[in-house]
């Protein structure tokens, strides 16, 4: 498996691919950076693009995206206070107290360092525990698939911010779209009202391209032109860095300690193969321990090292822990491997348990392309951290007119219909009303993804048991995955509840 490994390392750094993993590595720190852009919007504008893409070429530009944008969204979280990404709000905690006592490249370079650390271990955690997992899986019978993926669906309903009914009616609402078009089983049209182009179904890239990318071009051009430098209160003028204050010290990490990464990765590693977890959820929770095994938590929210480090080590490890389920078991860890996923999709390929065995020439040179890309961070932060700031600053008006163009033709190219158009405009105008309204958008994609895989799973189930759904309670692997569900369901709602 090593010198499989060392094979696709040697695959990326070939010219022609390093070339698309630095073109994905430059996107995700684009749209990671500037306020209401996302990696996930990223991968899904490059969806369309990869029908002309050599296979290996689209998933690393893919990981590049992946893991560059969960990291740069601190960056301006730091300079103005406003976190590029979701994920990036905890560290911002943090990093901007630091910036306003002059120590902002201080916080840069900690932020990066982190992220190289988490990036680089969770890929190494990933190589080796990928293939124990796949397997495992192939161990699990119908009945218990349907129960994996059902585990997934509670675990995105009721991990999503907001009240857990919400949580449910979106991820209800994905499910129902995905039950449009011809029945596989039955060979009958559902849901199409007459309609021959509601017959083929929805197609994925105008759902993805619907529900992220012209939902959140509505969001923000509803927020106007409003000044992010005005909003933070930064005088330009004032950001002097130098490219040696992007070096972190090593007495500084030696304060912090190997016990905090070694936590944070572990943590970022296991929230990531949640699937639905996210960023977020995983800089959260290793903040919040960091808080508490610190030996300084009065520091927390005012300038802590410790607390940027927990929150950016943690993110860039989910990035492994996301690719793990999708790899293994088809199920998506988070948004982003979710539109990675459609990417397989599009490809023909089906991510499973028997995936790493008969595909491993594809899945090395995505490994690689993650690890590349966390030891980019610190290095890009060295060339550029110096201009980074201006990025935040570019004329929304034309940023956004640009990316709603790419949107379109993104959706017209991946099935040449202009009904599709339609399609990703009507999901866009409708995600954008439940997303004012405090829906979440990531378990309406779930849901479309995951749908198909559900419904096939739990027929197929109840035909082999004669239509008795205790074969879900009599195997004992489904009933666990069935029990856990409801144990997810006790953390993220009672539990809450109780302590708000």
């Amino acid at each position: 498996m090593i010198g499989e490994v060392l094979q696709g390392f040697v695959t990326v750094l070939s010219p022609g691919t390093f070339l698309y993993l630095l073109g994905g590595f430059g996107l995700g720190l684009f749209f990671g950076m500037v306020p209401g852009l996302t990696a996930t919007l990223a991968i899904a504008l490059l969806l369309p693009i990869t029908f002309s893409l050599e296979t290996t070429h689209a998933f690393v530009m893919a990981m590049a995206i992946f893991m560059a944008g969960m990291y740069s969204g601190s960056i301006t979280g730091t300079l103005i206070n406003i976190p590029g990404a979701p994920g990036s709000a905890i560290t911002m905690m943090d990093s901007y107290p630091m910036m306003q006592k002059g120590q902002g490249a201080k916080a840069l370079s900690h932020a990066a360092f982190s992220s190289l650390i988490g990036g680089v271990t969770g890929v190494i955690i990933l190589i080796f525990l990928c293939p124990l997992i796949a397997k495992a899986a192939l161990l699990l019978q119908t009945a218990d698939r349907f129960s994996l993926i059902f585990l997934a669906l509670v675990a995105v309903a009721v991990s999503s911010r907001g009240s857990l009914t919400k949580g449910i009616i979106a991820t209800v609402f994905g499910l129902m779209l995905a039950t449009i078009g011809i029945d596989v089983h039955l060979q009958t049209s559902r849901f199409c009202y007459g309609s021959p182009a509601l017959a083929e179904g929805l197609g994925l890239i105008p759902v993805i391209i619907g529900v992220f990318a012209i939902s959140e071009l509505l969001i923000q051009a509803e927020r106007g032109r409003e000044s992010y430098g005005g909003k933070a209160g930064i005088d330009l003028s004032k950001i002097k860095f130098h490219r040696r204050d992007f070096i972190p010290k090593l007495q500084d990490m030696k304060e912090i300690g190997v016990k905090l990464y070694v936590k944070s990765i572990l943590i970022g590693l296991g929230v990531g193969a949640l699937p639905g977890g996210g960023a977020a959820m995983a800089g959260y929770m290793s903040y919040a321990e960091a808080k508490r095994s610190s030996k300084h938590p009065e520091e927390f929210g005012r300038g802590s090292l410790e607390g940027i480090c927990a929150s950016e080590t943690a993110n860039n490890a989910m990035c492994s822990g996301a690719v793990i389920p999708m790899l293994t078991l088809g199920i998506p860890g988070d948004a982003a491997t979710a539109m990675v996923l459609g990417m397989f999709k599009i490809q023909g390929l089906l991510p499973g348990p028997a995936f790493l065995g008969q595909h491993f020439d594809l899945v090395t040179p995505m490994y690689a392309a993650l690890m590349i890309s966390a030891i980019l961070i610190p290095v890009a932060l060295l060339l550029f951290g110096c201009y980074y700031i201006r990025i935040a600053f570019i004329r929304r008006s034309l940023l956004y007119s640009f990316i709603a163009v790419i949107a379109m033709i993104g959706a017209y190219a991946a099935e040449f219909s202009v009904f599709q158009m339609g399609v990703a405009l009507a999901l866009g105008a409708m995600t954008y009303l439940l997303r004012k309204h405090d829906y979440p958008a990531v378990p309406i994609l779930m849901g479309v993804i995951l749908g198909p895989m559900a419904e096939s799973y739990l027929r197929r189930a109840l035909i082999i048991s004669g239509g008795s759904g205790w074969i879900f309670l009599t195997r004992p692997v489904s009933l666990i995955f069935l029990v856990v569900s409801v144990v997810f369901v006790y953390f993220f709602v009672f539990r809450r509840t109780k302590t708000a």
